[in-house]
């Protein structure tokens, strides 16, 4: 394969979300379908009338160092958290360069935020008002910055092919993947730091998006709040993590022995054209990347038999994307086992794209599907098997998953991948 065409892997994977604060604990609180959705706490949050969210089961701060942490916004304490699991879950020992099996000119980081240091910029605004111009933090700027998640992971394992933050709403955290993986297979870069990341739980980021009517309001029942592709769904929940890969060439994987989970077959891209924050009801766009996807990799309907879907348990975007599926993937879309995990971990946004990925990378890996929790009345439109109730068995031989991610302002993003 030349190199501007290599095969790409998926070599190391790392998070921290709701359910867990690895990825391990992620994954096995997938599997036995818990919400990571709770109540909101505190005066600040006392007026708004979303009362849930699904903050990260572990603090960042109490696995970080403090003179370190308050140098960072939260959304990039997670990706360094996040990027350090997958680093070393890749089998890298230190920095590139210190470490010989990566050179750092041969090394790329992307990492994504949908919204970036959005609670520096609020927290550091409060400060100045109230306590004035001189205790506002010199580390506002590099904190607040969208990449600043990317830098600081970019710093951390000394990445110089390049260090890129994709800003595309939720969309973000799969753009930067997709990214990721065109930087190896160009011949750019051997190996990529790759995923996405978000923390935007403040009373004003809820508050407007509960004034948009996206978020759902089951208060009273907070871990059945959000329902992907139930008749009683009424909008996402807000959740916060991180979700890293690492992106090796295969050849560069082979040649220093490394484990790999899968191939990472590729992306498809669109844009929807139609609503700033609406999705486009027939699923044209999404469709388009889909097919996008097919045309520019090998990959066949007839081999996918798992989809992480985007399913954010709005009304009309969980119908949509299936409309989409099964516009391109036809009578094959029957065979694909469908998991809507934001049922469990919340909405990340630009940080959904990440974890996603890490729970299609495992699905494939441990060839099970995570179920959808919530589902207690399928609505009739969602024609697609839809993963409720116990994990599922996934098929032995070759076989191959999709993620899908979608954003305001018509952004859709789908990633493949496929056992190796």
């Amino acid at each position: 394969m030349s190199s501007t065409n290599r095969t790409v892997v998926v070599t190391g994977i790392g998070a921290t979300t709701p359910l867990g604060g690895d990825s391990a604990s992620t994954w096995e609180g997938l599997l036995a379908g818990r919400s990571g959705v709770k109540p909101l706490e505190g005066e600040r949050f006392a007026e708004l009338p979303v009362q849930i969210a699904a903050f990260a089961a572990v603090d960042p701060g109490d696995v970080l160092p403090r003179p370190l942490a308050r140098k960072l916004d939260r959304s990039a304490q997670f990706a360094l958290i996040a990027a350090r699991e997958a680093w070393a879950d890749a089998g890298y020992t230190a920095p590139a360069g210190e470490d010989e099996a990566i050179a750092p000119e041969r090394l790329g980081a992307v990492i994504a935020s949908g919204i970036g240091g959005v609670t520096t910029l609020l927290d550091q605004y409060d400060v100045l008002k109230e306590k004035g111009v001189r205790r506002v933090s010199p580390h506002t700027v590099p904190m607040l910055m969208p990449n600043g998640p990317s830098a600081n992971v970019g710093l951390e394992v000394n990445a110089r092919a390049g260090v890129h933050t994709p800003v595309s709403a939720c969309a973000s955290g799969a753009e930067a993947i997709g990214y990721a993986i065109e930087m190896i297979r160009s011949g750019r870069a051997d190996v990529v730091v790759a995923g996405g990341t978000e923390a935007a739980i403040h009373p004003l980021p809820i508050a407007a998006f509960a004034n948009m009517m996206a978020m759902s309001k089951n208060n009273d029942e907070p871990t059945k709040a959000s329902r992907p592709y139930d008749t009683a769904r009424d909008g996402f929940v807000l959740g916060e993590g991180a979700g890293v890969v690492i992106l090796e060439s295969e050849e560069h994987a082979k040649a220093r022995g490394a484990k790999i989970y899968c191939e990472a077959l590729g992306q498809g891209l669109s844009a929807d054209s139609h609503h700033i924050a609406q999705p486009e009801p027939s699923g044209r766009g999404i469709a388009a990347a889909l097919q996008h996807l097919l045309d520019t990799t090998d990959l066949k309907p007839s081999e996918v038999v798992h989809l992480n879907a985007h399913a954010t348990s709005t009304p009309q975007g969980d119908v949509a994307e299936i409309k989409a599926l099964r516009q391109v993937f036809g009578d094959d879309l029957d065979h694909v086992a469908v998991s809507a995990t934001k049922s469990m971990t919340g909405h990340l946004l630009g940080g959904a794209g990440g974890i996603e990925t890490v729970a299609t990378v495992l699905a494939l890996h441990h060839r099970t599907a995570p179920p959808t929790i919530n589902v207690d009345d399928l609505d009739p439109e969602v024609e697609a098997d839809i993963v409720r109730g116990e994990p599922r068995p996934l098929p032995q031989g070759t076989i191959a998953a999709v993620n899908n991610s979608f954003g305001f302002g018509g952004h859709n993003v789908v990633l493949a991948f496929r056992t190796v």
